[in-house]
This record gives structure tokens, C-alpha cells and sequence, in this order.
């Protein structure tokens, strides 16, 4: 059995979708942020030493990160399911957008989160002033990354709508997170319809659905 140590609001959010795509029976261990910090509960890191979700339980394998985890599970058990033959050149593509999502995706979108959260944390009376940078540097620097990322994901779902071919693959489900923050943190939505229309397609998807009420309730589900 398959186990899934899944985070509510976070990553490991499509790999509970990716397990109901494919059909495959697993178990939930269910952990909540700590509502002050949001981070991660301590008990984590008694499954992995980082101390952060997804983590994959499959007998002795202990294995954290997305898309580690997507590669292993569709190349373990997924039967030539949800990925394009080697070789190809949508497997190419494939294997680009498993690694983009966090390696290039992501760093703005936490940098995004982490400025817009830091006036809260500082003394009141500093609070005027690390606006006021958090904002400068918003706009100088992350905002435009930020943009540069959401206009290359729309125009390359132009192309058959999906990132890796003419159907859903594991690429999409590794995208699904980033482009849900986005939605959520970066008003990437507006003047994008191709982006909108990807994520209104997987969020009807019926894996998807079954996904959050097994998982709990996903902030990003209605973005």
C-alpha cells in the first residue's frame, strides 16, 4: 500500500490527484500548518529529515519532492499511463515541465508570498518602511519574473492546451500547483485564457475532485 504524508493547501495535493488518475489504492496521513507560521508541523520530519510534503511511503522507500515522486509512481506503476513514449519529442517536453515547476515556477511565487507576508512580521512602528521595500521590490524585480513565467505558460498551452502532447500527462500535474498560486497570488489569470481554461479542465476532472475529498479542503480548488 502506498502511503501519502499530505500537508493541507500544499504540493502534495496533486499527488493524491496523480494516485486517483491512475487508479491506484493508497493511504493518507493527514498533517495541518501550524496557522500562525503556516509552515509544516513538526511531526514531519519524523518521516523525512526536511521536514516537508509530499512524502511518498512505498515499503522501505521514503522518497519527499513532487516530482520525484511523479516519475517513480508513473514509471513504478503507471503502466505506460500519464507520460509520452521515451524518445519523443513530447517526452522532451515531459520531462522540461517536471523539472521547470519547481526549478523555475516556484522560486518567484514563494519570493511573492514572502513579501507580501513580510510587513506582518516586523515590530508595528517598522511596519511603514518594510512595506514600502517589500512593494519596490515586488515591483522591480519579482513581479516582472513573475510575468515572464504566466506569459510562457500561456503561450505554450497554445499550442494543444496541455504542457507534454494532446492529453493530460504528469507534466500537468506538476504544473497544476504553480499555476493554482499563481492564480491565487499573482492575478495570473486575466488577459491569460488559455491559462484559465487549464485550470478550469483539471479542476472538473473527476480524479481531481475525488482527490480533494480525500484530501480535505484545497484553497486553490476554486481559482
Amino acid at each position: 500500500m502506498l502511503v501519502v504524508h499530505h500537508l493541507n493547501n500544499s504540493r502534495s495535493q496533486r499527488i493524491l490527484w496523480l494516485l486517483e488518475e491512475l487508479e491506484l489504492p493508497y493511504e493518507i496521513r493527514y498533517y495541518k500548518r501550524d496557522p500562525k507560521t503556516m509552515l509544516a508541523p513538526p511531526a514531519l520530519k519524523k518521516v523525512h529529515p526536511l521536514g516537508k510534503a509530499p512524502v511518498l511511503v512505498d515499503g522501505d522507500i521514503v522518497l519527499p519532492e513532487s516530482g520525484a515522486i511523479i516519475e517513480y509512481i508513473l514509471k513504478r506503476y503507471g503502466n505506460g499511463r500519464l507520460m509520452p513514449a521515451e524518445n519523443t519529442p513530447e517526452w522532451v517536453r515531459y520531462i522540461f515541465w517536471l523539472h521547470y515547476a519547481e526549478g523555475s515556477a516556484m522560486p518567484p511565487l514563494l519570493l511573492k508570498l514572502v513579501f507580501q507576508m513580510l510587513p506582518e512580521k516586523v515590530p508595528f512602528l517598522l511596519r511603514p518602511l518594510v512595506r514600502k521595500i517589500s512593494c519596490e521590490t515586488q515591483k522591480a524585480f519579482v513581479n516582472p519574473q513573475l510575468t515572464l513565467q504566466m506569459d510562457f505558460w500561456e503561450s505554450e498551452l497554445a499550442q494543444t492546451g496541455w504542457f507534454a502532447g494532446d492529453g493530460l500527462t504528469g507534466a500537468d500535474i506538476q504544473m497544476s500547483f504553480p499555476m493554482e498560486a499563481a492564480a491565487s497570488r499573482a492575478d495570473a489569470l486575466p488577459g491569460r485564457p488559455n491559462v484559465r481554461n487549464f485550470l478550469q479542465r483539471i479542476h472538473a476532472r473527476p480524479a481531481y475532485q475525488r482527490a480533494i475529498e480525500k484530501g480535505g479542503p484545497y484553497i486553490y480548488a476554486d481559482t
